[in-house]
């Protein structure tokens, strides 16, 4: 399936099906159906919301992880590839539930990083000073321009975002951002921690990338 470019919307918005829903309210997914499930509930969520102007709209795909658990979204996208759409929308969706479930632990490790990111931080656009409010708006905002922005930007905003925690976790290590690497497995915790938002990172930029080519699957 291909994905158009995040400057247009699409001609014939893609729907949320019963089917798609019921999948989404099902306690025990089917694995022979989680693939083709997975990428059209991933791009009717999508299109769904770009093609309204509806702002309750919008909010309620900003918070359906409140109204239908992290664990469904888990069973129905976190093993598609990370550079997929669905896998893309994932990894937002549990970065947004990250900050919210733990705004002070994020907002910590963002204001470090912003010490060693500086750029990364003004991409990503989070109010100054981070604190935990702040970020809680931030992680909302990234994921409200999936569907009412440029999606190309979201991704983007969402990738320095990662990077600017990254650089806070090593920090904490006195490891640089640049030397972090995603192979961490003898490093202690906290810079596996580091290497794994960074990993997100790299792969929420390349989606973005993918986006604006027209080649977002």
């Amino acid at each position: 399936m291909s994905i158009p470019g995040g400057a247009g919307r699409p001609r014939r918005p893609a729907r949320l099906t019963p089917g798609m829903m019921d999948v989404f309210a099902s306690e025990s997914l089917d694995p022979a159906v989680i693939v083709g499930v997975a990428d059209e509930s991933a791009a009717a969520l999508v299109h769904a919301g770009r093609a309204s102007d509806d702002p309750d709209v919008t909010r309620r795909l900003v918070e359906i992880v409140d109204e239908i658990g992290l664990s469904t979204l888990a069973e129905l996208w976190a093993q598609r590839p990370a550079r997929s759409l669905p896998g893309l929308l994932w990894r937002l969706y549990v970065l947004r539930e990250w900050v919210r479930r733990d705004p002070a632990g994020a907002s910590a490790d963002y204001a470090e990083g912003l010490r060693f990111a500086d750029v990364a931080g003004v991409v990503a656009g989070a109010a100054t000073p981070p604190g935990p409010q702040e970020l809680r708006d931030l992680a909302d905002e990234i994921l409200r321009g999936v569907f009412d922005g440029d999606l190309g930007v979201a991704l983007h905003r969402a990738g320095a975002f990662c990077r600017v925690v990254a650089a806070g976790r090593g920090a904490r290590e006195d490891v640089a951002i640049e030397e972090i690497e995603a192979d961490a497995g003898d490093w202690p915790p906290q810079l596996r921690r580091a290497a794994a938002m960074l990993t997100t990172a790299e792969d929420l930029e390349a989606g973005a990338r993918a986006w604006r080519a027209g080649d977002l699957v």
